[in-house]
């Protein structure tokens, strides 16, 4: 099989520069996007907020500790999600083998072309003249590698790791750089001895499926920079869901239930714009003790009205033992849609903001 040619593209701070770009007071200055509250938590800091600390899913009250200076700028989706379709459409220029895997970032399968560093410079050059963002690109012979490529010299950077180069690159590679490897998997791998790709790659697949599981596959292939994942565009979307964090906790039903009459508007709204339809029914719950709950209902067939949708997710509630605590969050998702799969599984989601980090 020829080798694959994989770009990783990661625009900058991307909802702050859209509105550095849009507010010329912002330019230079500390921002974050998110809610100023007690309860708020930062989106997207710009890179004049970065040094001092502020970063994506930071409690807004840690990041006005860190910089006093940060100004917060209340998040505007609606253009962010029309800048990310400008930008999408610069990659289907070059390829239709694109997978977005969130508003700022996807990765783009360019085989086909002879250069992909001279196509990820030109998508680089469209986004600038085109929408006035800067975006960092990392090519590479595999997804893990060019994800990990694209974050080497941001902003506005690229990077190549060529298949001569593999090797030694993921031999020097600390292991918190991996894809998919976190803060816990991280600490874990340090207290076995294995700090970086090298130490990684003496270990043997069994050992590493018996200290963490089925990714254990994943890492045993990392370690030798293989990563057989194709790029797949036009995923299918398997749920859909909205979620509100109180200002204050609360364990008084009436107002648990005005919550989420709000965020089953939301959802509602959302299935109608990406024209999704799903059978089972989510739940969520947040407690003061940052314990997390789900109750679920499955229907015979998916949901196709707004007063179906409301039905189920007040009994769910309902039924719903609070166990004493106060809530401090409230969710709804509708998932397990027909047409995504025949045999789904239910899908559990803790949101931290989980877009944009760069």
């Amino acid at each position: 099989m020829a080798q694959r040619k994989i770009i990783h593209i990661d625009m900058d701070a991307f909802f702050a520069s859209v509105e550095q770009r849009d507010n010329p007071a912002y330019r230079g200055r500390p921002i974050a996007v998110g809610y100023d509250g007690p309860r708020g938590v930062v989106a997207t800091a710009s890179y004049e907020a970065r040094p001092y600390g502020v970063r994506s899913a930071l409690p807004s009250v840690v990041a006005r500790r860190l910089c006093p200076a940060l100004i917060f700028v209340p998040a505007r989706f609606e253009v962010y999600k029309e800048v990310s379709q400008q930008i999408r459409a610069i990659f289907h220029r070059y390829t239709e083998l694109v997978e977005p895997l969130s508003l700022d970032e996807a990765f783009l399968d360019v085989s086909h072309h002879r250069s992909a560093t001279l196509v990820a410079r030109e998508i680089k050059a469209a986004i600038r003249a085109e929408t006035g963002l800067t975006a960092s690109a990392g090519i590479s012979v595999n997804k893990m590698l060019a994800k990990i490529a694209s974050d080497y010299r941001k902003p506005d950077g690229l990077f190549t790791i060529a298949p001569a180069q593999v090797e030694a690159f993921v031999a020097e590679l600390p292991v918190e750089r991996f894809f998919g490897i976190g803060e816990v998997t991280a600490e874990r791998m340090h207290r076995l001895g294995i700090r970086t790709g090298a130490d990684l790659r003496l270990w043997s697949e069994e050992a590493l499926v018996h200290h963490f599981g089925k990714a254990g596959h994943a890492y045993y292939g990392y370690a030798r920079g293989i990563d057989e994942r194709e790029v797949t565009p036009n995923r299918i979307r398997k749920s859909l869901g909205a979620e509100t964090t109180f200002a204050e906790d609360t364990d008084d039903r009436e107002r648990l239930a005005l919550e989420l009459a709000g965020v089953r508007d939301e959802v509602w709204s959302r299935l109608q714009r990406h024209e999704f339809a799903g059978k089972t029914v989510v739940l969520k719950l947040k407690f003061d003790d940052f314990r997390q709950i789900t109750r679920s209902r499955t229907l015979h067939s998916a949901v196709t009205t707004a007063d179906e949708l409301r039905t189920v997710s007040e009994e769910l509630l309902a039924a719903t033992d609070l166990g004493g605590h106060r809530v401090r969050l409230i969710g709804l998702t509708v998932g397990n849609s027909p047409e995504a799969c025949t045999e789904c599984v239910q899908l559990r989601f803790d949101f931290d903001f989980g877009g944009p980090k760069t």
